[in-house]
This record gives structure tokens, sequence and C-alpha cells, in this order.
């Protein structure tokens, strides 16, 4: 990120929690939006697999965020009997608007009003190093799995 340009307020807010748990790394402003995988490793320059997409799901009526690989989909079945859940559904844009005060294609795993049950795709563990968005659809920030855990809380869980 270079210095003239500013973060936007919510990847701010993504900043000061990524502080406050010691997170080392930094956010980095791009010059295009990276709303998909896809578009997110072509700015980066990395393996859609190590995308690490921030999904916000409703889980027998509550909203949960599932960090998954770029590399595929989450399956509905797979991801309800991994949560022990009755009823799985993807979230509306409000309710992920509401939950994670952040919209979609710019969630990160963090920076949200209050903390969300979280679930990381088991096959995000396979890569070095992670990108996951920073609260805006220009921003994301590199973690390691290791840190996406620390500051998520998040329970490992096979989603396909």
């Amino acid at each position: 990120m270079s210095e003239e340009t500013p973060l936007p307020e919510r990847s701010r807010a993504v900043q000061r929690h990524l502080e406050a748990a010691g997170v080392d790394t930094s956010i980095r402003v791009l010059p295009d939006s990276a709303r998909t995988a896809a578009e997110a490793a072509a700015a980066i320059g990395c393996d859609v697999a190590a995308i690490a997409n921030s999904l916000v799901f409703v889980a027998d009526g509550e909203p949960v965020l599932v960090m998954t690989s770029g590399g595929h989909r989450a399956e509905l079945a797979v991801l309800t009997a991994s949560i022990g859940a009755r009823d799985v559904a993807m979230a509306p844009a409000a309710v992920v608007r509401s939950a994670t005060g952040q919209a979609i294609g710019g969630v990160a795993p963090v920076g949200h009003p209050a903390p969300l049950r979280t679930f990381l795709d088991d096959t995000l563990q396979h890569h070095d190093e992670l990108w996951a968005a920073a609260g805006h659809p220009h921003t994301v920030m590199p973690l390691t799995f290791d840190q996406l855990r620390l500051l998520t809380e998040g329970t490992v869980i096979a989603v396909a």
C-alpha cells in the first residue's frame, strides 16, 4: 500500500482489530475490485485456492462466517453436516451488511460489530500464505492459516 492511499473506514476497523490481536500484517489497497476470488488472485498474483473467501451463511437462524478456499465452492450439505446445523443457507446481502458492517465482496474475517461464530475451510491450511478481504472490495491482506485461526477463533471444518 502506498503512503498516499488512505484505507477506507471499514478497512481501518479491520486494521485496529489486527493490531489489538497482535497480528502483524499490512492491508493493501488494490486499484481494482477484488470482489471474486478470481479477481483477487489475478490482482495479487497468487493461486486462487490461496484466497480465503469470507462467506456469511444463516445457520439455524443465526449468521455464521465461513472462510472458504477460492479453489472450490462450499457445498451446503457438507457445510450443514460439518457445523452440526439443521438448516444452512447463504445470507442475503442485508444480513451480511448487518452482521459484518461490510459489503459482500469486501467482507473481512474480522472487524465486525460483534464477533461471528466462524468456521475455517480445512483446505486453507495447505497454503503458506492466504489472502483475505480487508473490509472493502478494494482491500486485501496476507495472513497465515495460524493467524486466521487466531483472529477468528474459527473451527476447522470440511466445506466441500
